[in-house]
């Protein structure tokens, strides 16, 4: 245990890490610098994540970043973490619900274009078009015909929406089997996330080799020399949401290192 003189040492990191790994079992002090190693690295990225949406704010960019994976892979923790501290006036997320009867009449790939970033902005897709590449026709959302329809448009659709300057970045979360169903269970379990847990979800399990077909006819459909697709191995979520926000600040490397300049104390 601590005691409160310890507690005092609190602003000394150095003298408090001394004392943590001396009171801590091993494993307990394994895991709390990784937390504290977990959070430095996050803040920094993130920080580098304010001076990257300034700069595309100012040079009226149009950032488009879609989130794809199986049901709890923690594609909007990701997201949640991408976008903590950005302005939220030129920051958009888009998790859209399943399509009204006047959307299921139109082209499928309307309803997404009228939320396509803006100048200046960055959209994150918490999903994206890619339902109908694979949670559609696995759960008999759509036919045979709307499924191939999507397969042959869908590279056209995002070669119109690069040339119109939007520039688009796909993650894929990878999770396992065993990983998704503990998941599950956590949300099971805490009433504050049961509401994360569906039926689709339920399904994903027992179709769990289905989904793994059309998964990788997707990914070998779409994965572009122009658009490619980002594997983010995601059983540990804070690796993942450290990876995903280095890969995107790594599209803008060059860009990063012009723009960053120190602060001036006003």
């Amino acid at each position: 245990m601590l005691s409160s003189d310890d507690l005092l040492n609190f602003l000394d990191k150095s003298n408090f890490l001394k004392i943590l790994k001396n009171r801590l079992s091993k494993d307990k002090y394994s895991s709390i610098t990784k937390t504290v190693n977990y959070n430095n690295q996050l803040l920094e990225l993130q920080s580098s994540l304010v001076d990257l949406q300034n700069w595309i704010y100012k040079n009226n960019k149009k950032v488009c970043i879609i989130f794809e994976g199986r049901d709890a892979a923690g594609k909007g923790g990701a997201i949640k973490r991408f976008t903590e501290h950005l302005n939220p006036r030129i920051t958009r997320v888009v998790a859209l619900s399943k399509p009204s009867d006047k959307e299921k009449g139109q082209w499928y790939f309307q309803r997404y274009i009228k939320e396509l970033p803006n100048n200046g902005e960055i959209v994150f897709f918490d999903r994206s078009w890619y339902n109908r590449a694979i949670v559609e026709p696995v759960m008999g959302f759509c036919n045979d015909d709307e499924y191939n329809i999507f397969m042959n448009q869908v590279n056209d659709f995002e070669k119109m929406i690069t040339e119109e300057n939007i520039i688009l970045i796909k993650f894929w979360f990878s999770i396992t089997k065993q990983t998704q169903k503990q998941r599950f269970n956590v949300r099971l379990s805490n009433p504050l996330k049961r509401w994360k847990f569906s039926i689709v979800d339920k399904e994903g399990q027992k179709k769990w080799e289905i989904y793994t077909t059309y998964k990788k006819k997707m990914l070998t459909k779409t994965n572009g020399s122009i658009n490619p697709w980002t594997i983010i191995k995601s059983d540990n979520k804070q690796n993942s949401r450290l990876e995903s926000i280095r890969h995107v600040l790594s599209i803008f490397e060059d860009t990063i290192d012009k723009i960053t300049k120190p602060v001036k104390n006003l």
